[in-house]
């Protein structure tokens, strides 16, 4: 139903690759993101809690460093570690603290020097763009819903993105005490679909249809990927799931499991997918004056 579709999407839809480290560990963290290009211009849509992560990244790194210049200057005799407890109170590190945390983004553009962005005020939704770039690496763009009325309750849809990071181009270097992108290694990871029935609408306060919920949870890695139908037109752009409590508790139920007596409990939930309705995506986009297609 959604071969061509996939397709389609994917010609436009891109990873965000991101590796993390925490303060006790020399352990790298990899994670994902989605976005997916509008234009020749150099813009793309995701979520605002993404452009949020790749901000905060920067100061992560920042204060770090100042951490670490302050560490290196104290000296190393019986007050030491009493020193050093006071830097992390300081900067505000734990053992769990996120010290370090880098950004790449995959098959976007040939080169850039940075990026801006705009953040939507109210809804989970931002327009990235990319900065100083020669060529955008997309030869074909999306099309949005046109008329916004046509999307009903009971449609099939489909959304795209990278939940899984299998990429394992990165390593910790011990002698600078840093993470690192390789060039060995896996750079890619695989893109995943999943499909989903239109449940019900959600209205924000001021009771306008602002997002599509799905029957159908939205993977991590998938935040600020494209929801489409079987033509690959698109309706909407996966934000969050939420958990929905059903009420089939099960507590201390006995059951027999190999051969033993237990006693189980269960609390059972439903997990639903969020997104963001082509209508606010193409209100926004219209506001800052970005071109897209509408079919």
């Amino acid at each position: 139903m959604f071969i061509e579709a996939i397709e389609t999407a994917a010609k436009f839809t891109r990873p965000i690759h991101t590796i993390s480290r925490t303060y006790s560990g020399k352990s790298i963290i990899p994670g994902a993101a989605t976005l997916f290009l509008i234009n020749d211009e150099g813009y793309a849509l995701t979520c605002k809690h993404v452009i949020e992560l790749l901000v905060q990244s920067e100061n992560v790194v920042k204060n770090y460093n100042l951490f670490k210049e302050e560490r290196d200057r104290l000296p190393r005799d019986g007050k030491f570690k009493r020193a050093l407890k006071g830097l992390l109170l300081k900067y505000k590190i734990d053992n769990n603290t996120t010290i370090q945390l880098k950004n790449t983004f995959l098959d976007c553009i040939d080169k850039m020097s940075g990026f801006t962005w705009h953040l939507h005020p109210d809804y989970d939704l931002a327009i990235l763009k990319f900065n100083d770039f020669t060529n955008v690496i997309c030869d074909e763009y999306p099309k949005f819903k046109k008329d916004a009325s046509d999307i009903k309750q009971g449609a099939f849809l489909c959304r795209l993105g990278f939940p899984f990071p299998e990429f394992t181009n990165f390593k910790f270097n011990d002698q600078a005490d840093d993470i690192e992108w390789t060039k060995e290694g896996v750079i890619a990871s695989p893109r995943f679909p999943i499909e989903g029935m239109i449940t019900r609408f959600l209205r924000d306060g001021k009771g306008r249809t602002a997002g599509i919920e799905l029957s159908t949870p939205g993977l991590r890695g998938q935040s600020g990927g494209p929801l489409f139908n079987s033509d690959g037109v698109i309706y909407g752009m996966q934000s969050r799931t939420k958990n929905l409590h059903l009420g089939f508790d099960i507590e201390n139920k006995k059951i027999v499991s190999n051969g033993e007596s237990k006693k189980v409990s269960d609390y059972s939930f439903i997990h639903l997918g969020e997104c963001i309705h082509v209508s606010v995506i193409k209100e926004f986009l219209t506001k800052h004056k970005v071109k897209f297609q509408e079919e």
